[in-house]
């Protein structure tokens, strides 16, 4: 075989195997797009009914001492967001959001506060999960003036949210959920195949505090 033979035989393999992987690349946005549109429209529907039903929150608690006021989600609402890949437009990312208000009267103002490195860090990250704002100061002591805890005061009020960003190349659904099951966040990626109806039926059961299977271990 001449040499031009072999370079021709090496280019036939390489535009062979470049066309399986085009090949696979396309399938794997099919499918993802097909996850995408699929939960499009079952959080579109959802919303609308949990509009109405104004479902219980979970139990809240900035430290996990100090509970919360029975709270609700309301004020429900869905995005969508586009993108072009590859010449295509295909969805960017899915989500829903929502507020979490006391199910009666105003928002309480409560007043907490820690002296150990591990549970300072885990409050602050379930107040910045929930866009709480508060109010930070340092407890000294009268006469040494050393710290010897932070206070936070702050609102019983956020938000709730479930962002859902595709990666199209992988066939697979990240999933973000802020404030879903108590102050804090947790992701989960899925196959995009798994996207179905009796995935997200256990979604919303989380949402409505509901058992679920989607429920993320506590922190």
């Amino acid at each position: 075989m001449s040499f031009l033979s072999q370079l021709k035989a090496q280019a036939n393999a390489k535009q062979a195997a470049m066309s399986v992987e085009q090949t696979d690349l396309l399938q794997r946005l099919e499918q993802t797009e097909a996850a995408c549109k699929i939960t499009w429209n079952y959080l579109s529907d959802m919303v609308r009914q949990l509009d109405v039903l104004a479902p219980d929150g979970p139990a809240f608690s900035a430290d996990g001492k100090t509970p919360w006021p029975p709270m609700q989600l309301c004020d429900f609402r869905v995005d969508a967001r586009k993108k072009t890949l590859r010449g295509r437009e295909v969805y960017s990312s899915v989500g829903i959001g929502w507020d979490i208000t006391p199910r009666h009267g105003k928002p309480l103002k409560q007043l907490i506060s820690v002296n150990f490195m591990p549970e300072l860090q885990r409050v602050e990250s379930r107040l910045s999960a929930g866009g709480i704002p508060n109010e930070r100061r340092q407890i000294r002591h009268p006469e040494k003036q050393s710290v010897q805890a932070i206070s936070f005061e702050y609102l019983t009020q956020a938000h709730g949210s479930i962002s859902v960003t595709p990666k199209h190349d992988e066939a697979t659904m990240e999933f973000r959920f802020c404030n879903v099951s108590g102050l804090g966040v947790h992701t989960g990626l899925w196959p995009a195949t798994v996207i179905q109806t009796p995935f997200l039926d256990e979604l919303a059961k989380l949402v409505m505090s509901q058992p679920s299977r989607l429920s993320p271990a506590p922190d």
